[in-house]
């Protein structure tokens, strides 16, 4: 008897159940659901306290959802009922704590436009380096194997 062909999109999620398999023991994690959530604009963050008594906080500025959210809708917060995720009303926007500690601020192409901002940044301190690089000839090429 042979083995009937699979699918390729049912070989894909046959290949995720690992990662699916952690990630939903992390999800069973009391200690990592939301018990408290608040917006403190003097500092510009989100803070949330967790169900193990610690704290972590982000820019919402980071956040796709969030990003250009005035002071009244990003101090609405709502807490899901396991704790699992918060929810800004005024601006119909969820995460979940899980992703927001892992650092995951929305989805993989806002990820992607995040990290494309960050590599054109520039500062007086790059600008420098940029130029002494520059005057010893710049990059080195690579070398070819």
């Amino acid at each position: 008897m042979t083995k009937p062909l699979l699918p390729d999109w049912v070989r894909a999620e046959l290949e995720r159940v690992p990662e699916a398999t952690a990630r939903g023991m992390a999800d069973d994690r009391p200690d990592l659901r939301a018990v408290a959530a608040r917006y403190d604009s003097r500092n510009k963050r989100v803070q949330v306290e967790l169900a193990n008594g610690s704290w972590f906080a982000f820019p919402p500025t980071l956040v796709q959802g969030l990003a250009a959210a005035s002071v009244a809708d990003l101090s609405e917060i709502e807490i899901s009922p396991l704790g699992t995720g918060l929810h800004w009303p005024r601006l119909d926007a969820d995460l979940t704590v899980q992703g927001l500690l892992a650092g995951a601020f929305g989805s993989r192409a806002w990820m992607r436009e995040l990290a494309a901002k960050a590599g054109r940044a520039s500062s007086p301190a790059k600008a420098s380096a940029a130029r002494a690089n520059g005057a010893k000839g710049g990059r080195p090429r690579k070398a070819v194997a």
